[in-house]
């Protein structure tokens, strides 16, 4: 569960760590009312996101009245193909040094890890590739938890600024608190900023939670509907499907995690690009099935689909039933190959012969039937259009 950012700072503050004053808006003139008693302010884009300032998602704004004009020109705008409904409305920070600090969880080593860098205001991910020895890596043994003398030692080796460090090594201890309070993969604050007056501020949050664990933190719960960046990942989650976009064109369903993920590999491996991760679970039914096609021909990059089904207590008639609904119900613009066996494998190939359904021995052989398909439809200007 991905946090926005005023959620995410909303926990940080919780814990005492400093964070720039500010409200959230949904309206330009709620964004005018608040910026009318903090003076200069931001006007940040929430919506989940990387590169949100290069975008036009953040603007600077110095009297309500600009607040109000920035925050119209910001909400209901696209931004990589997300609508910014709300926007987070903070004074303006002053920074004079730019840091980055991030504690995750490494799980080869079954331990959380502190990511310290002097190098701050830009993705950690190219930091790593440009200059990978600008990150100060810490392990914390979770027994003991994160102790002062590693923040110390951490923050010498990344080069911060000394005059800052008791508030910088109170702000790391906060993120630590988050994370093991909140059951956090990733706490992350970039910029962590010093300030022209010598203070440390947390300018950014980035705050990754454990779904599983949210049954601990009903608060946080009831704001899952926000945290979901992807519109299709929405959709996916209210039907109850594990689904992550993956920006290919060959749509994936399969009912296991290590199948999907199996079916990803071989997909890839044959020479096509997955379009998502998208698994029906154990059991399914005939209506899941036919859900789960809905929400692939959503996707208007997806161009054919491969199903990867092993029956144990999924029942291969229901799984045929559910297909077969679908193409009753509505025409299907990409061609779908199925490989299925177990339970009922024998009554789900009968159901299929003879429908547009490719049923297939094994998984290759899908997978190569649907990519000749979409070779031949891309060839002769086919299947463009939903």
């Amino acid at each position: 569960m991905k946090l926005q950012e005023y959620m995410g700072k909303e926990l940080l503050r919780a814990v005492g760590v400093p964070v720039p004053p500010g409200g959230v808006a949904t309206t330009p003139e709620e964004a005018a009312e608040i910026a009318r008693t903090l003076g200069s302010v931001a006007v940040k884009a929430q919506v989940l996101v990387g590169g949100r300032g290069k975008a036009g998602g953040i603007k600077l704004a110095n009297s309500p009245e600009e607040a109000e004009v920035a925050a119209r020109q910001i909400l209901g705008m696209d931004l990589k193909g997300l609508t910014v409904e709300k926007v987070l409305v903070e004074q303006q920070v002053s920074i004079a040094q730019e840091y980055y600090a991030g504690i995750t969880l490494d799980r080869a080593n079954h331990s959380y890890i502190l990511m310290l860098s002097s190098m701050g205001g830009i993705d950690i991910e190219d930091v790593a590739a440009s200059n990978p020895d600008a990150i100060i890596r810490t392990w914390i043994d979770p027994a003991y938890g994160l102790l002062p003398f590693q923040i110390r030692d951490a923050m010498f080796a990344a080069g911060f600024e000394r005059s800052a460090f008791k508030d910088l090594q109170n702000i790391i201890a906060g993120l630590y608190q988050v994370l093991v309070e909140e059951d956090g993969f990733l706490v992350e604050v970039n910029p962590l900023a010093v300030t022209t007056d010598g203070r440390a501020i947390a300018a950014d949050a980035k705050v990754d939670l454990d779904d599983s664990a949210l049954f601990r933190h009903p608060e946080l719960a009831a704001l899952q509907s926000e945290t979901i960046g992807d519109p299709l990942e929405q959709i996916a989650s209210e039907k109850g499907f594990a689904y992550v976009r993956l920006g290919g064109d060959v749509g994936i369903i399969g009912n296991g995690a290590g199948l999907v993920m199996m079916t990803l590999d071989v997909v890839k491996q044959v020479g096509g690009n997955p379009a998502n991760f998208l698994d029906i679970g154990g059991g399914a039914r005939a209506e899941v099935v036919r859900n789960a096609i809905d929400v692939l021909l959503q996707d208007e990059n997806v161009k054919g689909i491969v199903i990867n089904i092993f029956g144990g207590i999924t029942r291969g008639d229901e799984v045929a039933k559910g297909l077969l609904q679908v193409a009753s119900e509505r025409d299907i613009p990409v061609p779908i190959a199925i490989r299925l066996a177990g339970t009922r494998e024998a009554e789900a190939l009968e159901l299929l012969e003879g429908s547009s359904f490719i049923p297939a021995a094994d998984l290759v052989t899908a997978t190569r039937s649907v990519l000749e398909q979409m070779q031949e439809r891309s060839t002769a200007g086919v299947g463009g259009q939903r």
